[in-house]
């Protein structure tokens, strides 16, 4: 498979935020406008920083949730004061030094800097025809998100599942949105849940742990040949890529993003 990239922003620019709206009671969605963004491929992600008034920095990065966006045609003039709309989700952290911040503290109006898009390796475009495994632990659903949004702009007719695991139904980001692409793909999307600590009523399964055997009977086989991204916490990617080369899915279809914490 061909890896894609976009050209990045080099430098540190502005970004404005122009919509916020909570995900969960410790994640929040913003949407920044960006003038001259370049375009970004589902699966790419931004550095984000921030400045105090006394002048510290702190930076981080963060995946893009928005569905790909082309680069503007090089003969349309520049557009200084407005640019595209990139939307991340924020998942805010006990020990964070930026996430507080952005999840609690910036508002709309308010700027802050950026750069990207970064990353060729973990995206997913619409020219891919195989079937594809999104595998997601907690906020690791944002780039996946994107890949979705993607999916279902391009009408695409390959299948594309989500296995999404979360501590509970009030844990997880874009619920109805993704009750909303699974109704209308015809099929070609699913998504499933495993909740860790608190489910449902009516859960057909009870709280717990993904395990090797559930991963083997509610994520594509092998046989299917598909591609699967997976992203989460650090000891979720490792134990999940483990289980899926178990299952006979080769390692060059296979792609990860991690992030740190338990």
């Amino acid at each position: 498979m061909t890896r894609g990239r976009r050209s990045a922003i080099p430098e540190w620019q502005a970004a404005r935020l122009v919509a916020a709206h909570d995900e969960t009671a410790t994640a929040r969605t913003l949407v920044f406008d960006i003038p001259g963004w370049p375009g970004h491929l589902a699966g790419q992600h931004v550095d984000v920083r921030v400045t105090a008034p006394d002048g510290y920095t702190a930076s981080r990065e963060y995946s893009i949730a928005s569905g790909e966006v082309d680069a503007p045609p090089p003969d349309l003039p520049a557009m200084p004061d407005s640019g595209v709309n990139v939307e991340l989700s924020v998942e805010e952290l006990d020990d964070g030094e930026v996430s507080p911040y952005l999840v609690r503290g910036l508002e709309v109006g308010d700027h802050l800097e950026v750069r990207g898009p970064v990353g060729g390796y973990f995206v997913w475009q619409p020219s891919q025809t195989e079937p594809v495994q999104l595998i997601a632990g907690g906020s690791g659903v944002v780039p996946l998100m994107s890949m979705l949004r993607t999916h279902a702009a391009a009408g695409h007719p390959s299948p594309m599942r989500l296995l999404y695991s979360v501590r509970g139904p009030q844990f997880a980001f874009y619920a109805e949105e993704l009750q909303r692409i699974a109704a209308a793909s015809g099929g070609a999307v699913t998504v499933d849940y495993v909740y860790t600590r608190t489910a449902p009523a009516g859960a057909d399964r009870s709280v717990g742990r993904l395990t090797l055997e559930e991963l083997s009977t509610l994520a594509l086989p092998a046989s299917a040949s598909p591609t699967t991204y997976l992203c989460g916490p650090n000891s979720f990617v490792e134990s999940v890529s483990q289980w899926l080369l178990a299952l006979g899915h080769p390692a060059e279809c296979i792609f990860t993003e991690r992030f740190g914490g338990a």
